[in-house]
């Protein structure tokens, strides 16, 4: 089954599916799913019934929901197309960083194959998109991160960003404002709310605060030593 075989929402769904479970490490619940799909609970049941009659979701119920191999390999089809366009969008059209989640959202539909590929060779097959994000090569594989969620770290340890996510523009804005992107060395300073986090930014020493419940958008790993 090819990807361009299944309707854009089934797309969509595939891909969010993949795009939870890559952030969280796990499964994912019918209701987080619905969530972020933004729809009602019986709208994405409904939706995953027909992916699972396809072989393309598995789902028991009351359980989590996880991607076959051939929805994961569509899946990571629509994540390559979503980041290279991204990729491309920032380095050639001069988009920011807050404004191509959304263009590629609507363009990975239009696009064929072959354009993909020219978009690929064009940017000298990235491995990243502007966000982090690991891009997968044509054969779907996606390298190991070590990445963890910023969300777990401690206070003093020194760390690099590793991917933000695109899911909020405005945390995206403001991340992007403040140099909070990745690559950037940071050590994690002492918390005087419990519900906001500081920063301090290896470079410039500039010190970054950011809600508690943001945390879990920003992926970390461990500083290099010396």
């Amino acid at each position: 089954m090819h990807v361009n075989d299944l309707p854009e929402r089934s797309q969509d769904y595939l891909k969010k599916i993949f795009d939870l479970q890559e952030w969280s490490g796990s499964g994912v619940s019918l209701s987080v799913l619905a969530s972020h799909m933004e729809q009602r609970p019986s709208t994405a049941s409904e939706a995953i019934k027909r992916l699972s009659a396809q072989g393309l979701v598995e789902h028991a119920p009351y359980g989590d929901i996880a991607l076959s191999e051939t929805g994961r390999k569509i899946a990571l089809a629509m994540v390559r197309r979503h980041r290279l366009i991204e990729t491309f969008l920032c380095n050639h059209l001069g988009y920011d960083l807050d404004e191509v989640h959304a263009e590629a959202e609507v363009l990975e539909h239009a696009v064929s194959d072959t354009f993909v590929a020219r978009i690929a060779s064009l940017l000298n097959n990235p491995t990243r998109d502007p966000h982090g994000d690991p891009i997968p090569d044509e054969g779907g594989d996606v390298p190991e991160s070590s990445a963890f969620l910023l969300s777990d770290a401690h206070t003093g340890q020194h760390l690099v960003v590793d991917r933000i996510s695109d899911r909020d523009d405005a945390l995206v804005r403001y991340l992007t404002q403040n140099g909070v992107l990745p690559g950037a060395q940071f050590t994690v300073g002492e918390r005087v709310f419990a519900d906001m986090a500081e920063l301090v930014l290896a470079e410039s020493e500039k010190r970054v605060q950011l809600p508690a419940s943001s945390l879990s958008a920003v992926l970390v790993r461990e500083a290099a030593q010396g």
